[in-house]
């Protein structure tokens, strides 16, 4: 890691959901901790919750097992989501202008593939 690259958040990929690939064809990743709704569970990528040491902004990074993607908006409840629920949804479709509250939006750019174990961090 370079030395101006802060991690601001960290976790990785518990379990994945039996329906969690189903979103790729819309270009989203959902995560979400233990908590998530029965009613979701399936269509998620399971995390571990942890803190988020700042704010996080476009143009910092989002990476899934060492690929960068930048982060390009960034929804007003992906914040507050992430510290409380591990909850956070990806799309990976590069809007600059973020539609829904709770999604992260990246670099347009294909799914990557996750499995369990995959890293997930967020450098400023």
């Amino acid at each position: 890691m370079k030395i101006n690259e802060a991690i601001m958040y960290q976790t990785s990929v518990k379990e994945i959901g039996q329906d969690a690939l189903d979103f790729s064809e819309i270009k989203m990743a959902i995560f979400f901790g233990d908590s998530a709704p029965d009613a979701l569970r399936s269509s998620c990528y399971l995390i571990d919750v942890y803190p988020v040491n700042g704010l996080i902004e476009p143009g910092m990074s989002l990476v899934i097992d060492d690929e960068d993607y930048r982060i390009t908006a960034v929804g007003h409840e992906v914040q507050r989501n992430l510290v409380n629920l591990g909850h956070m949804a990806v799309s990976f479709t590069g809007k600059q202008q973020a539609e829904l509250a709770g999604t992260l939006y990246v670099t347009d750019t294909e799914i990557p593939e996750m499995k369990t174990g995959s890293t997930i961090m967020i450098k400023a």
